[in-house]
Order: C-alpha cells, then structure tokens, then sequence
C-alpha cells in the first residue's frame, strides 16, 4: 500500500525570467529547481510554500498562484510524493543563497533543462503559459521516467 506525503514548488516568474535555485544538498542534489519541501504538521500547503521560498530563497510573497498538482512515484519506494506547484510573479527581497539552494536567474528561452528533473521540461511549459494542470510521474531511480501522465485542468 502507498502512502502519499505533501510538498511544495514555487517558481518566481518575472518575464522574460525565472529564478531557479541550485539544489547544494539532500534529495535532488545538483539539480536546478524552484523552491519548496514538505509540508509540516499544522500548516497549510500555502503556508509551506510561502515558509519554504523564504528559507531557500530570502524571498516573500504577496499573491501564491495555484498551477498545479502532480504526484510522484519513484520505483522502490512506498511513498508518493504530492507536490502542489505555485507561481509568484511579484516578490519582495533579493534572492538570497541558503544552505541548502543557491538562486539564479534564467531566461525563459535558457531554462537549463538537461540540469532539472526530467519532467520539468513537461509542465513547466503550462505553467509559463498560466496553464493549469495536474499530473503524474513514475520515476525508476531519479533520471528515468517509466510512466507518466499529464493534462490541463480548469482548477486545481
């Protein structure tokens, strides 16, 4: 039996970029990426996303868009992961590096994609483009993808 556990994603758009942060340590180490983690005890998955952004990144938020869900599935493991993904177009502060992320900005026709996990190159496009979506992704070891499933949505 599977069991699903919550995290948080939120990328700062400001056309025409991104900023992505350096993941220095811990799961998905070396890998371009927005910002997020799990999702604690007592707080809301906004309130996870607005802590974890400003944690890895020194910035904060007026306005969270909702964009998308996908769930992950990596082969071996009981545990899926439920990521809810956010968009900010207006921040407040300078992007910050942390200890565990090191902030870059990107433009969007230069996403380092071959450096990010492999389904980012999928849904990113969606929500670039405010699409929303909601997804799936099965995963054997951290770079194959076996299956997956992705489609837009009205709501999320």
């Amino acid at each position: 039996m599977c069991t699903s556990r919550l995290f948080t994603l939120v990328l700062v758009v400001q056309p025409p970029r991104v900023l992505l942060g350096m993941k220095k340590r811990g799961f998905g180490a070396g890998l371009w990426n927005g910002f997020g983690g799990k999702v604690q005890p007592g707080e809301s998955i906004e309130e996870a996303a607005r802590r974890e952004l400003l944690e890895e990144s020194g910035l904060t938020v007026d306005t969270l868009q909702k964009m998308g869900q996908i769930t992950f599935e990596f082969v071996g493991n009981s545990e899926l992961m439920e990521v809810h993904i956010f968009r900010a177009d207006h921040f407040h502060g300078e992007p910050t590096e942390s200890d565990e992320m090191r902030p870059q900005w990107f433009q969007l026709d230069e996403v380092p994609f071959n450096h990010m996990w492999a389904d980012d190159i999928y849904w990113f496009p969606l929500l670039l483009q405010k699409k929303l979506f909601r997804g799936y992704f099965k995963f054997q070891g951290q770079d194959t993808i076996v299956e997956h499933t992705l489609k837009e949505v009205e709501e999320v």
